[in-house]
């Protein structure tokens, strides 16, 4: 019987990643590419370890997983992992906390850039042979002075701040788990009333995971106290702005625009509304998908359950269950 250790690496990730299991003498490991549960039901009862992407991860799954001791999460969100059933298995459960942070703040300066700057409407003014109707196109928006919330100051939070600076941005962070201290440290100035902040505002990022508390957040009744020229990022999960809200707001000329990398319902139907609202930008939850950072990920997603079972795995990555 062999020792290695079996890892499930469900849903494929960089070739980077996949370098570390096959040179590393103590593992076997198999990709699993079709994420029917039946499928993976098959394959997970003797694995080790895994590795998942977005792929939904039940309990009636984990406790198929007779040997699981690690599920290491590519990514940052793991909503899609029931973290009751890990918990109760005694799983460990981590985060590729190092990998993301700058190309999803990179993300939200590209929307942020492209919304205020009206990029569709001006790009195709003059592919459709209309430059000569340029003074008669609606004006785009500056960012310098302009004032953003950044809700939820963890890593991405973190860098974003340092891109919103560079553009001269006046930043206020929502986040009741940072300490005024970094926060002022890295620029910001920490607000502990959400509602009232957004009033104010010229921009919202929302950093922050889906939850109970969070689930609908943004709201009607929300965006309609939000200044006219407001624009709203989410690229942190689906669900917490209410969508039909956010279509009805944005028809209603309540604020500027949107963009959206994340959607209640992934992938969107398509009678979402949001789809063809002309204020809306929108990318299929890609944030994080540039080529550097897809090869950071595969790589820590790996070397967290190498370090687990090397016993030196950074705390810092492993959530709290």
């Amino acid at each position: 019987m062999s020792n290695k250790k079996k890892i499930l690496v469900i849903q494929p990730i960089h070739k980077a990643g996949i370098d570390l299991l096959e040179k590393h003498p103590k593992f076997d490991f198999e990709v699993i590419e079709n994420l029917d549960a039946s499928n993976i039901n098959s394959k997970i009862s003797e694995c080790d370890a895994l590795s998942i992407r977005t792929a939904k991860l039940p309990g009636a799954l984990i406790d198929e997983a007779k040997n699981l001791q690690i599920i290491s999460r590519h990514g940052v969100g793991y909503d899609n992992i029931d973290t009751e059933a890990s918990k109760r298995k005694n799983i460990t459960l981590t985060i590729t906390a190092n990998s993301n942070a700058v190309a999803v703040a990179e993300h939200v300066m590209f929307m942020l850039l492209n919304i205020s700057k009206r990029k569709e409407m001006y790009d195709s003014s003059v592919k459709s042979g209309r430059f000569d109707e340029r003074n008669k196109l609606p004006k785009t928006i500056e960012l310098w002075n302009k004032s953003i919330l950044i809700a939820g100051f963890g890593r991405i939070g973190q860098c974003l701040i340092k891109r919103c600076k560079g553009f001269e941005m006046n930043v206020f962070v929502y986040d009741p788990y940072i300490s005024n201290e970094i926060i002022e440290n890295l620029g910001g100035k920490k607000v502990d009333n959400l509602a009232e902040t957004i009033k104010s505002m010229d921009a919202i990022s929302l950093h922050i995971p889906l939850n109970n508390e969070t689930e609908n957040l943004i709201n009607y009744d929300l965006l309609k106290t939000m200044k006219k020229n407001c624009i709203i990022i989410n690229a942190a999960r689906g669900g917490i702005i209410n969508e039909e809200d956010l279509n009805k707001a944005l028809n209603e000329n309540l604020i500027f625009g949107a963009g959206l990398d994340v959607f209640t319902v992934e992938p969107p139907s398509k009678d979402n509304p949001l789809l063809n609202n002309p204020k809306v930008m929108l990318s299929p939850h890609t944030a994080a998908f540039t080529e550097e950072c897809m090869t950071r990920m595969g790589k820590e997603t790996i070397q967290n359950i190498i370090d687990f079972f090397d016993e030196k795995l950074d705390k810092s990555k492993i959530i709290k269950l």
